[in-house]
């Protein structure tokens, strides 16, 4: 487990992240979104011990990562944003040199290295030079060497940043495979990644968190108020009156209106009602014929755009 508790970081008068509350559970993939500047990449960094925190604390697996720094890496794995990687080495010589520094017990070295190069699939190229892989082979040895040693955290700071779309596909997919034994940490500000990996969300905007829950959970959250959008043969007068008389409609938009013969409205229910019903019967006993009608469901997007917005607002 990882414990965040009141973790901020001030950088002079600028407070890159402010006053953090995290618990991690095992056996998730967990997405932290926001977009850049947000301090993602600042938490990410204190997590790991890469950099001290002004005020707060992060425990992994009991161990304090500013007190106890030894014992907490020892549970982690980390790719930062830009790898770190010795150019002028081979895959296989790199590998080995990070199994030394995670004091991998000698003897069990070799199996160690092979696997890894197994499940990232880098054995077409164990032999080469780092300096003249593709991008996306040099973010797998990446990956590679944060997984050496069985670390139970994975944690990746925009792990496909710079990649092309096949290049981006087939990391989500090892990452998807990495969270079936690990607990995997993924920043990133790109909400189709979050999406499409991860299980649970923490979105940070301005240093603070502003959401925490699963990506569905969110969105349904987030759309306590129904929205309906419909078309209907008339004009736009004659349709607005037509929903006035509909009980718990909180507000209506008309998106377009085609003189007398189509109006196309979004149409907003008060917190927790449906109004479908109420609509179609409304239209039905004025003769207005409704030729379309649907609800308007909200993405992660909608979601990210609204709650980053408010957290603007209110710092």
């Amino acid at each position: 487990m990882i414990e965040i508790k009141h973790l901020t970081k001030q950088y002079g008068s600028h407070t890159a992240v402010e006053d953090l509350n995290l618990t991690l559970e095992p056996g998730k993939i967990y997405g932290f979104l926001g977009p850049n500047g947000a301090g993602k990449s600042t938490t990410m960094n204190m997590i790991t011990g890469y950099l001290g925190a002004t005020e707060g604390e992060v425990k992994i697996n009991g161990y304090d990562i500013f007190k106890q720094p030894e014992e907490a890496k020892q549970c982690i794995g980390y790719l930062p944003e830009l790898p770190p990687l010795y150019q002028e080495m081979t895959v296989s010589e790199y590998l080995y040199f990070v199994a030394e520094l995670k004091k991998i017990k000698k003897a069990d070295r070799k199996a160690e290295v092979e696997n890894v190069i197994e499940k990232i699939s880098l054995k077409d190229v164990e032999n080469r030079l780092i300096r003249n892989l593709s991008k996306g082979y040099k973010q797998r040895v990446g990956l590679a060497q944060a997984i050496l040693g069985n670390p139970d955290f994975i944690i990746l700071d925009e792990p496909t940043v710079g990649l092309d779309p096949k290049q981006i596909l087939e990391i989500r997919d090892l990452i998807k495979e990495l969270g079936q034994e690990h607990t995997v940490i993924l920043s990133s500000h790109i909400l189709t990644e979050i999406s499409a990996v991860c299980e649970h969300v923490f979105i940070i905007s301005k240093g603070k968190l502003v959401a925490s829950d699963t990506t569905e959970n969110l969105v349904g959250l987030m759309s306590g108020s129904q929205e309906i959008e419909l078309v209907v043969k008339g004009g736009q007068t004659e349709a607005e009156q037509i929903l006035d008389t509909v009980g718990n409609v909180s507000k209506k938009e008309v998106l377009s209106a085609e003189k007398e013969e189509e109006t196309r409205i979004l149409v907003h229910s008060t917190q927790g009602a449906d109004i479908r019903e109420g609509i179609f019967q409304a239209f039905a006993d004025s003769k207005i014929p409704i030729l379309e009608m649907h609800t308007v469901t909200k993405s992660l997007e909608d979601v990210f755009l609204e709650l980053t917005q408010e957290g603007e607002q209110k710092s």
